[in-house]
C-alpha cells in the first residue's frame, strides 16, 4: 500500500525540505541584518516602492525606524503606512519556490521559477503601491485592502502559478 503513495511521499517530502531549508536561510539573513533596521532586501523594496510613487505623482518620503526595523511612508506629508519585514512577501515567495521544485522538472523549473519570482516581486511593489495610495486617499477602505484585497491578490496569483506548473510543465509528460 505504501508504494501506492511513494511518488505523493516524494514530492511531499521534496516539498517540507526545500521550505525548511529556504525558511532558514531567510532566518538566518534576517539574524544577520537585524542590527541595521530594515533588512536590507524589504529596505531595497520600500526604496523602490518611494520612486514608483514619486514617479506617478505621490511625492513619498520615508522615515527610517531603524530601533522597530521599519520604514514609515509619508505620502503627500500624511503618514499613510509602514514597511516592516514582513511586506517584503519573501515568505510567500519561499512557499512559491518550494511548491514548484517539489515537481522539479529539470532546466524549466528554474526558468519558471525566476519567472513567477519576477513576476511576485513586481506584484508585491504594486500591492504596496496600491495600500500607500489607498491609505492616502481613501483612507475608509484601507483595512479591507490591506486584510483581503491585496493578500487575495498575491495570494491567488501563487496559487495560479502552481495551476500553470503543474498543468502545462509539472505533469505535462504524464498526461500525454
Amino acid at each position: 500500500m505504501l508504494k501506492d503513495f511513494k511518488p505523493v511521499l516524494k514530492i511531499l517530502l521534496r516539498f517540507i525540505v526545500i521550505y525548511l531549508v529556504l525558511l532558514f536561510a531567510y532566518q538566518f539573513y534576517l539574524n544577520d541584518s537585524k542590527a541595521c533596521g530594515l533588512d536590507p532586501f524589504s529596505r531595497l523594496i520600500a526604496d523602490q516602492v518611494a520612486s514608483i510613487q514619486k514617479g506617478i505623482g505621490y511625492a513619498t518620503l520615508q522615515y527610517d525606524d531603524v530601533k522597530n526595523e521599519q520604514v514609515w511612508f509619508y505620502v503627500k506629508k500624511v503618514y499613510v503606512t509602514r514597511m516592516v519585514e514582513g511586506c517584503n512577501a519573501v515568505s510567500v515567495m519561499i512557499l512559491f519556490v518550494a511548491f514548484v521544485f517539489a515537481f522539479y522538472k529539470g532546466a524549466k523549473t528554474f526558468a519558471f521559477a525566476f519567472a513567477g519570482l519576477l513576476l511576485l516581486y513586481i506584484m508585491n511593489l504594486f500591492r504596496i503601491v496600491g495600500l500607500n495610495i489607498v491609505m492616502r486617499d481613501y483612507v475608509e477602505y484601507g483595512k479591507m485592502f490591506h486584510d483581503f484585497i491585496f493578500p487575495a491578490v498575491i495570494y491567488g496569483t501563487v496559487v495560479v502559478l502552481w495551476l500553470i506548473w503543474i498543468k502545462l510543465f509539472a505533469l505535462k509528460n504524464e498526461n500525454s
